[in-house]
This record gives structure tokens, sequence and C-alpha cells, in this order.
């Protein structure tokens, strides 16, 4: 008893142990949170074996606050595309002059008489209408290409590039079926810049489409959007006199933008923007750049665009509609319960009428090659040539017509 009373530390003796022995319990906790740095071959300092733990991750407002630690802004492929194209975008002003009729109210004695000849004189018989439209220069000698529907008419086109140089405008040729016009400006030997013109066969669904043009008035304004769909035709967008399969796009597209590049992300022109549909809310349309490469040169020699047409409005028919509309007993007429393009109008001295197709035939053929849907039935015809007979399979109740169509241009009638 007295050997352990004579190693029995003293009170004070006892708290230093105790004191000591916490101080290293709190270090070696320290140390395995934050283990000691690595040598410089990536080994930890000898005697020394802790457990590391996977380090936090950085605090991005921190991170926003060490600018000189972060990369330059390098900009987008928006960026890069619009710098590519942005020079060559023009802006089209138009002026025409309209004659306004006079009220039929300044015309009659009895009101003239109460009104005044001075309020009759008065009255406008003449007025300028201006417009604005978006367009892009294609060749170095002043090819501009734009929508027909921006120079509809025009007295007088000027031409606005995008650094501020004004030029007058001369309307070489526009094609309402396609909506496509070439305006020539007088360079002067002035260098113009020119737009790529990319592939729109090359276009899917999914990719980046860069609206640019002249919206509403504001110039050089860019829009973002994807590739909706492709080959959406005229006649499901709402416009049956057009023969167009558009590129559908979310990209907004307001007027102005008309006639201005539709661009992919490489900063090549795919198609053309056309503000069509003024109830189209977060859709555009822009007529591919394939179908405006076609014709351009046509255009700009002032020549006419063939455009091949039969005389016919049609519905896509199917077995399951025929049987539908035979037994309704209010239908009018009966049709056959087969597969192909159903005529629905004749319209009077076209071709088809002179051929002798009627209302309710069923065209199943052309050219030998088998038709299901309008569209199809259309393109085959705008491929032919004008005046060409084109040999059409009908069905017309249980027989089997083989009918020959001369073709005729379509601005003719």
């Amino acid at each position: 008893m007295r050997l352990f009373k004579f190693f029995r530390p003293a009170p004070r003796i006892g708290a230093r142990w105790f004191a000591l022995i916490l101080g290293m319990t709190i270090a070696l906790s320290a140390l395995a949170i934050n283990p000691a740095p690595a040598a410089a071959d990536g080994s930890n300092p000898p005697n020394l074996q802790f457990q590391s733990f996977p380090p936090t991750a950085a605090n991005p407002q921190l991170l926003a606050l060490r600018s000189p630690e972060l990369p330059g802004d390098t900009g987008s492929f928006v960026t890069a595309a619009v710098d590519r194209v942005g020079p060559a975008v023009v802006r089209i002003d138009t002026e025409r002059t309209v004659s306004r009729n006079i009220d039929p109210l300044m015309e009659d004695p009895f009101f003239r008489r109460f009104l005044g000849e001075d309020l009759r004189s008065m009255t406008p018989r003449q007025e300028r209408l201006r417009g604005q439209g978006s367009g892009f220069i294609i060749d170095k000698s002043g090819i501009v290409l734009t929508n027909a529907h921006v120079v509809d008419k025009a007295d007088r086109v000027t031409v606005t590039l995008n650094d501020g140089r004004t030029f007058p405008g001369k309307v070489q040729g526009t094609d309402e079926v396609t909506d496509l016009a070439v305006v020539k400006i007088n360079t002067k030997e002035v260098n113009l810049p020119v737009a790529t013109l990319g592939d729109s066969d090359a276009v899917k669904v999914g990719d980046w489409a860069i609206a640019v043009g002249n919206p509403l008035g504001f110039d050089n304004t860019v829009t973002l959007g994807i590739i909706s769909t492709l080959k959406r035709s005229s006649a499901a967008v709402g416009i049956p006199d057009k023969r167009l399969d558009f590129i559908q796009t979310d990209a907004a597209i307001n007027p102005g933008n008309s006639g201005g590049p539709l661009l992919n992300s490489r900063g090549e022109v795919i198609g053309i923007n056309t503000a069509i549909r003024a109830d189209a809310m977060g859709i555009g349309f822009a007529i591919p750049i394939d179908k405006a490469k076609a014709i351009y040169a046509q255009l700009a020699k002032g020549e006419q665009v063939s455009h091949p047409f039969l005389g016919i409005q049609m519905i896509a028919l199917t077995p399951e509609m025929a049987r539908e509309n035979n037994s309704d007993p209010n239908a009018p007429l009966i049709v056959p319960e087969v597969k192909g393009v159903l005529v629905m109008r004749v319209v009077p001295n076209t071709p088809a009428e002179k051929a002798g197709i009627r209302k309710g035939d069923v065209i199943v053929q052309i050219e030998g090659e088998g038709v299901t849907e309008p569209e199809q039935l259309q393109n085959l015809v705008e491929n032919s040539q004008i005046g060409q007979i084109l040999k059409l399979k009908v069905r017309r109740g249980a027989q089997i017509k083989e009918v020959a169509v001369q073709t005729a241009q379509l601005q003719d009638f």
C-alpha cells in the first residue's frame, strides 16, 4: 500500500498529465481531418500515416469573386455564326403608291351640300405606303436574296447594310409561288460582305437554328432555337397558293424578319425566314436555301420561273375514309374505296378540265408512279416541264381510266 502511495502523482501533476493527453488527442484529430501536405514526390511525410478525406466542393460564389482565376469569355457558336454572316444581312425599306378611292359619301349631293366642297377636295387620292424587311447578300456583284412579299409592288427599294451604308435597290425578279425575290444594288466598286450558303438537305430535326434580321423595326436582331420539323408543306401551313416545303423552327421570326437568313451552328445559310402566319406563336417558317439556289439565277436575269400545274384541288383518300363517306346517305358523291388522291374540285379552263378529269376521280398513278398524298402528286407535276403530257391513272367509280394531261404555267391562270 505504501508503494502505491509513493507513485500516486500529486493533484497538480495529475491535472498536467490530463491536459497533455487531451491536447495530443485534439491535435491528432485535427491532423486526421486535414492531413499534412504531401511531399514533392507525392508521398506522405515519414512516420505520419493518416486517413485522408475527399476535398469538399468549391464554393461557386467564392469562385465568382476570384475573377482573375477564371478563363476569359471566348464567346459561343452563336457569336461565331453571327460574326460570319451578320455583315451580309441587310435591311430593306420599300415604298409604293396606292390609289385610294374617294368615299362614296363625298359624291352624294346631300352630304356635299352640308360638308362642303373643300372637305371633298381634301380627301386623299393617293397614299405612300412604306414597308420593311430583311435580306442578305449572296454575291459581291450586289445580288440580295429576300422574300417576294417584302418587295411586292414596290416603287422604291432602299438597302441598308449592317455598317450603315445605304444603296438604292432594283427588283430584278420575283416568284410569288415560292415567295422569293432578287434585289440588285449598285455597288459602285465597293467591297461587299457575302453570306455563305449551306445545304438545307443536310439539316436534321433538333439542329440549332439562328434567325438574323430586323424584326418589328429593330435592326440587327438575333434569335436562337432548334429545327422543329422539316418539309412542312405550304398547304399544311395554310397557304395553298404556294409550292413549298418549309423548315419549321422555334426561333422567333416576326414581321421584319422576312427575307433574312436562317443559319446553322456553323454560320451557313440554310433557309430564308418568312413571317407568314400572324397567329404562329413560337413557330417560325423558313424557305429551304436549296430551293433558292435552284431559281435565284433566273430571278436575277428577270426570267419567269416555271411552275407546271394541272388545275385541281385534292386531298388524300384511304379506303376507310371512302367507306365512311359512302355509308353517309347525305354524302354528295360516292367515291372508290381505294388509296390515292381524291379530286375535290376542277378549276375551270385549266389543263385538268380540258383533259376530262372530274370531281370525285381518284388519281392512283402519275407517269407509272403510285401516288397517295397530294404533296407527292404536286411535286411530280412541279418537276415536269411546261407543256409536257403527263399520263394519269384514275379510278372513276368502278372504272379505271387513263387520262393524258398537258401541263401549263401556273402564273398564266
